[in-house]
Order: structure tokens, then C-alpha cells, then sequence
């Protein structure tokens, strides 16, 4: 005969201080440990939503971002010139060449340079990025020293407004444009025209070719392609997976290190619900007596005060929970330990971070409150009794 759930639920309502304080030490350990998932995911979607599932990135053979990249401009017209390559709008081919390299500019909030990447782009590829879209302005004019930038660099460096100029590369650069990439990676830079950038920091050549296929099932052909042609010296990779892979470093260190702090914390929490169940069981023992002495089996006492430590974990993780998904509505940014670049992000609640983080709060319930369940159950009738 098992012993009512009601029972362990009373039993915390009844011990509201001590409950609110073991729970609220869980809620704590929850919300370090949802917080770092939410991070890393926030982070990681950031960079995989910059990327198009029908788009492919060419770079130069070995490098790991664009900003190391190079591919001299015969080269960037070969690929350009695949038959994979879909037509654009105008019937010419859907690809762009385009120029990535950082500048420093100041942050509004705190008055210190930061890098942001400058990207210096063709006419195909605002159609290449259907996630970008104008909100203030126009366009850059080709073949004028215009620019554009993104919603986060206007919102939080100095001087990057509309009817404002940015000065780099030895000349002024007039913002005509404000646009938004929603939560890309695009949203935290500023793109021109490549043929007027690419002097203006002494290149000659571009830093990727950025394609769409007429249809995702050519990848692998025009990969092929590129990567055997030895005048290309270059490599091939779908769009979203580039982006995805630049995040993976990050990702990885936000991870462990907030599962290391999580662990730590989470061994304070689990001694003080170890020490809440304890205090219970010492002022229950009478009551467990009676428990025994009516029928219930050990194993019944046993499950009923691990029932009551594992409701104590679950309050704490819903309301750690709860605290975290607060961040969602917050944006911040960050240094893109790949480019070194600023990278504007939102911390991302997915649903298996939900999961992941109730289920780690529900172990600590049931391992802080596992021996003095113990100590409970083994409790004979008689001396239960007595003490009580």
C-alpha cells in the first residue's frame, strides 16, 4: 500500500519557511544551469539562422572564417560561372563575391572599442539573404562609398546612424540604410559595395563566393567540382553548416563552464535539501511510527519522503525555470570568439532546455532527499513510537 501523494505535498505546505528556502537554493542552481543552455542555444541559433539551407559558401582551402579567407578574383569568377548556380531575377547567375574584414568602432554603453565586421557585398546578395530587409533608408548605391549597417550596430555603436558617416580605410563612408536580419548574424554588421572596400583596406582579392543552386541536390556535385579544380584551391560548405560550425567552439565553452558552476552550486543545494529532509524526518518519527504500525510497508515510508524531496526539487526547477525565461525577452552581445567580431544575440528557452533543467533539478531532489528517506523507512515500529 503506498502512501498518498496529498501526504508529502501537506507535509511541504506545512513547512512553508524552510521549503521556500531549500526550493529557492534549487531555484537558484536551475536558473545558472537553464541560463548557460539558454547561452549556448541563443548563440548557436544566431549564427545557424544567418546561414540559408539553399545557399553554399566557397572559401579559400583551410581557412576557418571568412575573415582569414582569400580567393583572387579569376577564381571568384570561376565558381560564379557553375552551371549548379541558379539564375537570378535579372538572369544572371545567383552568386555574389563578397569582402569580410573588421573594424573597430565605440560601444554606446560603455565607451570602448569593439570589432565589427565590415562586409562588402554585389548585388545578388541581398537577394541571397532573404532575411535581410531595409527599415530605414535605401541601399547602397554600387559603385558609390555608401554604406548600410545592421539594427544592432546602429543601436549600439557611436555614430552609426542614418545621415551619419563612419570613417575607415582613410575616407568617410556615408550610412544610408539601417536594415534588419531579424536574429542573424547579419543584423550585427555593415555591408557596401566590395569593389569600393576591397581598395579602400588595399585587397585584391574577395573573401567568399556565397551561391544559391538551382536545386539542393546539386551540392554535392558543384562541391565536388570546386574542391577537385587545383586552380580553386578552395572548399565548399552549405551555408547553415558554416555557420553552425563557427558557433561550435563558443557553444562548447559556455557549456561546460556553466555545467561546471551548475555542479558546484548544485552540491550546496543538495546538502540543504538534504539537511530540510533530515529536520523532517527528526520531527516526524512518532508519525512514521504510525504509518508502520497501520500497514504501510518500509518501502512505502520510503517512496513517500522521496516523493516529498522530489516535489521540493520540481518547485525549485519551475521556478528556476521561470527566472531564466526571463532573459528571453533581454538582447545582448557578446565577442564571436571565431572573428572576434560583436555579436548581438537573445538568450533562446528551447523546449529540450526545459526538459533537460527540470530533469536535473527533480536529481537533485531525489539525491538530497534519498538518505533521510532512508533513515525513515528503516525506522521500527516499536522504537518510532517511543521516540515520538
Amino acid at each position: 500500500m503506498a502512501v498518498p501523494l496529498s501526504y508529502s505535498w501537506r507535509n511541504l505546505v506545512t513547512r512553508r519557511l524552510t521549503t521556500t528556502l531549500t526550493a529557492g537554493g534549487m531555484a537558484l542552481v536551475v536558473f545558472v544551469f537553464t541560463a548557460t543552455l539558454m547561452l549556448a542555444e541563443g548563440l548557436r541559433q544566431t549564427l545557424v539562422s544567418t546561414g540559408s539551407p539553399g545557399n553554399v559558401i566557397v572559401l579559400r582551402k583551410g581557412s576557418e572564417t571568412e575573415v582569414q579567407s582569400g580567393l583572387e578574383r579569376v577564381q571568384a569568377s570561376a565558381m560564379t560561372a557553375r552551371a549548379e548556380i541558379a539564375p537570378g531575377s535579372d538572369g544572371r547567375p545567383l552568386a555574389a563575391r563578397e569582402m569580410v574584414v573588421l573594424i573597430g568602432l565605440t560601444k554606446k554603453s560603455t565607451g570602448k572599442t569593439s570589432n565589427v565586421v565590415i562586409r562588402g557585398i554585389e548585388p545578388a546578395s541581398l537577394a541571397l539573404r532573404g532575411q535581410v530587409r531595409l527599415i530605414s533608408g535605401r541601399a547602397p548605391q554600387p559603385g558609390t562609398p555608401e554604406i548600410m549597417v545592421g539594427k544592432a550596430v546602429a543601436k549600439g555603436f557611436t555614430g552609426a546612424e542614418i545621415g551619419q558617416s563612419l570613417r575607415f580605410g582613410k575616407r568617410d563612408w556615408p550610412i544610408v540604410g539601417v536594415f534588419d536580419a531579424g536574429s542573424t548574424g547579419f543584423s550585427s554588421e555593415i555591408w557596401g559595395d566590395a569593389d569600393q572596400l576591397m581598395p579602400a583596406f588595399g585587397r585584391n582579392a574577395y573573401s567568399i563566393v556565397v551561391a544559391g543552386l538551382r536545386e539542393p541536390g546539386l551540392f554535392e556535385s558543384f562541391k565536388e567540382a570546386v574542391e577537385a579544380d587545383p586552380r580553386l584551391q578552395a572548399e565548399v560548405w552549405r551555408e547553415t553548416r558554416y555557420y553552425e560550425k563557427q558557433s561550435d567552439m563558443m557553444r562548447k565553452f559556455l557549456t561546460v563552464l556553466g555545467v561546471s558552476l551548475t555542479l558546484i552550486f548544485s552540491l550546496g543545494a543538495m546538502i540543504g535539501a538534504m539537511i530540510t529532509m533530515y529536520a523532517s524526518v527528526a520531527g516526524r518519527v512518532a508519525e512514521i511510527g504510525t504509518l508502520r504500525a497501520i500497514g504501510f510497508t518500509r518501502g512505502a515510508v520510503l517512496a513517500a519522503f522521496l516523493a516529498e524531496s522530489t516535489l521540493l526539487g520540481l518547485i525549485g526547477g519551475l521556478a528556476g525555470v521561470g527566472l531564466a525565461a526571463g532573459l528571453s525577452f533581454l538582447t545582448f552581445s557578446t565577442t564571436n570568439f571565431q572573428t572576434f567580431s560583436e555579436l548581438a544575440f537573445r538568450f533562446t528557452l528551447a523546449p529540450w532546455i526545459v526538459v533537460l533543467s527540470l530533469a536535473f533539478s527533480l536529481f537533485m531532489g531525489v539525491v538530497g532527499g534519498f538518505l533521510p528517506a532512508l533513515r525513515a523507512s528503516r525506522l521500527g515500529i516499536v522504537e518510532a513510537l517511543r521516540e515520538g
